[in-house]
Protein backbone atom coordinates (compact mmCIF):
# COMPACT_ATOMS: atom_id res chain seq x y z
CA UNK A 1 0.00 0.00 0.00
CA UNK A 2 1.29 3.46 -0.87
CA UNK A 3 2.18 5.87 1.95
CA UNK A 4 -0.27 8.55 0.70
CA UNK A 5 -3.18 6.12 1.21
CA UNK A 6 -2.62 6.22 4.96
CA UNK A 7 -3.73 9.13 7.18
CA UNK A 8 -1.48 10.71 9.80
CA UNK A 9 -3.48 8.83 12.44
CA UNK A 10 -2.69 5.52 10.74
CA UNK A 11 -6.09 4.93 9.11
CA UNK A 12 -5.85 3.17 5.77
CA UNK A 13 -8.09 4.74 3.13
CA UNK A 14 -9.65 2.67 0.33
CA UNK A 15 -9.26 3.91 -3.24
CA UNK A 16 -12.92 4.96 -3.27
CA UNK A 17 -12.49 7.30 -0.27
CA UNK A 18 -11.37 10.21 -2.41
CA UNK A 19 -14.28 9.75 -4.82
CA UNK A 20 -17.01 9.61 -2.16
CA UNK A 21 -17.98 13.15 -1.31
CA UNK A 22 -20.44 14.03 1.46
CA UNK A 23 -24.06 14.67 0.57
CA UNK A 24 -25.73 18.04 1.13
CA UNK A 25 -29.26 18.67 2.34
CA UNK A 26 -31.60 20.84 4.36
CA UNK A 27 -32.90 19.84 7.78
CA UNK A 28 -36.72 19.89 7.76
CA UNK A 29 -37.31 18.73 11.35
CA UNK A 30 -35.46 17.58 14.47
CA UNK A 31 -36.40 15.67 17.59
CA UNK A 32 -36.26 17.01 21.15
CA UNK A 33 -32.62 15.99 21.65
CA UNK A 34 -30.44 13.19 22.99
CA UNK A 35 -31.31 11.44 26.23
CA UNK A 36 -28.39 10.94 28.62
CA UNK A 37 -27.99 7.94 30.93
CA UNK A 38 -29.32 10.15 33.74
CA UNK A 39 -32.48 10.84 31.72
CA UNK A 40 -31.69 14.46 30.85
CA UNK A 41 -32.47 15.73 27.35
CA UNK A 42 -29.51 17.44 25.66
CA UNK A 43 -30.63 19.73 22.81
CA UNK A 44 -29.27 19.00 19.34
CA UNK A 45 -26.83 21.40 17.70
CA UNK A 46 -28.58 21.09 14.34
CA UNK A 47 -31.96 22.76 13.84
CA UNK A 48 -34.72 22.87 11.23
CA UNK A 49 -33.67 25.01 8.27
CA UNK A 50 -29.93 24.28 8.59
CA UNK A 51 -28.04 23.30 5.44
CA UNK A 52 -25.83 20.34 6.29
CA UNK A 53 -23.23 17.96 4.89
CA UNK A 54 -23.76 14.33 5.87
CA UNK A 55 -22.30 10.91 5.25
CA UNK A 56 -23.69 9.12 2.22
CA UNK A 57 -24.44 5.83 3.96
CA UNK A 58 -25.45 7.03 7.45
CA UNK A 59 -29.07 8.17 7.03
CA UNK A 60 -32.06 5.91 6.40
CA UNK A 61 -34.39 6.74 3.54
CA UNK A 62 -38.15 6.91 4.12
CA UNK A 63 -41.12 7.95 1.99
CA UNK A 64 -43.96 10.04 3.44
CA UNK A 65 -46.95 10.89 1.25
CA UNK A 66 -44.86 10.22 -1.86
CA UNK A 67 -41.95 12.45 -0.76
CA UNK A 68 -38.53 10.99 0.06
CA UNK A 69 -36.77 12.01 3.26
CA UNK A 70 -33.58 10.93 5.01
CA UNK A 71 -33.56 10.24 8.74
CA UNK A 72 -30.10 10.79 10.22
CA UNK A 73 -28.49 10.73 13.62
CA UNK A 74 -26.68 13.92 14.55
CA UNK A 75 -23.44 11.89 14.43
CA UNK A 76 -24.00 11.39 10.66
CA UNK A 77 -23.92 15.16 10.09
CA UNK A 78 -20.41 16.28 9.19
CA UNK A 79 -20.97 20.05 9.09
CA UNK A 80 -23.55 22.80 9.24
CA UNK A 81 -23.11 25.14 6.26
CA UNK A 82 -23.58 28.83 6.97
Amino acid sequence: MKEEEKTKGGILLPETAEKEKPEQGKVVAVGPGKKTEEGKIVPLEVKAGDKVLFTKYGPNEIKVEGKEYLIAKEEDILAIIE
